[in-house]
Order: structure tokens, then sequence, then C-alpha cells
């Protein structure tokens, strides 16, 4: 299959689309679960992929502060894998973050090693590490 796409900013019309997309990354524990309303507050400093009409690529940043910001729930159709859609939404998200000089961006994800070839690495200036406690609440 093959798809030309083109990235711009999400849009509140987007937020349906997204959902259905990210939805079966969620069934497979791939992303986390996602409530309209998450998505809607995503949807500010969010990017879209779309082929034509249809909606193949999403990802945002969140910005926390000046000093962090995170890549949040990159997902891309599965019949658009490989296509450099997942790479042109995170440099969207990294443009986003220089844009409002945010100093560094962390990503959680299961593909490490996509993120590793965005630039990505597991170690913070002076060898500091993040590390993460599981509370298992919701």
């Amino acid at each position: 299959m093959s798809v030309s796409f083109q990235i711009r900013s999400s849009q509140p019309r987007d937020q349906g689309l997204i959902l259905d997309l990210i939805e079966p990354f969620v069934q497979q524990q791939l992303l986390i679960p996602r409530s309209a309303k998450e998505v809607s507050d995503l949807l500010e400093h969010g990017f879209v992929a779309m082929d034509g009409d249809e909606l193949v690529g999403f990802a945002a940043i969140e910005i926390y502060s000046r000093k962090l910001a995170e890549i949040q729930c990159l997902a891309v159709s599965s019949q658009a894998h490989g296509m450099g859609i997942g790479t042109q939404l995170i440099a969207a998200c990294l443009a986003k973050a220089k844009e409002h000089q945010v100093l560094e961006v962390m990503a959680i994800s299961s593909s490490g090693d996509f993120l590793e070839k965005c630039g990505f690495d597991y170690s913070l200036p002076g060898h500091k590490r993040a590390l993460f406690y599981n509370t298992g609440g919701n």
C-alpha cells in the first residue's frame, strides 16, 4: 500500500479519529487508555499525519515546564508503518518543544529502538537516568 501523507497540527475535529486510531494500540497494551477529555487536552500540542482524508498517525507533546516535556500517544496505523510517519510526528513534537524552549523531552515507549533512531537516549547529560515507580493506580 502506498501512503502519501501530510503532517499538520491536530484540531478539535480530529478527536474522534484519534481515539479510533489509538484503540487497537490500547487493546494490545502498547498505549495507555485515553478518555475523550485526555485526547482533547493533547490536541493543542498535537500533530496528525493525514493521507488525504484518512488519519494515519498522531503524536502530541505534553509540556510540563520549561525543563521537561513528554511525547504522548504516538500511534501510526498498521498499514502505514515503516513510511517515516512516526519519525516526522516525533520531529514535529521536538520542534514544538524547541519553540517553547523546553530543555529536555522524554518518551516512554515499548519501541526503544525507534526512539533511539529519533535521537533519544537512555541517559541524560551527566549520566542522569529517569527511574519510575508504578503505584498500580488508575
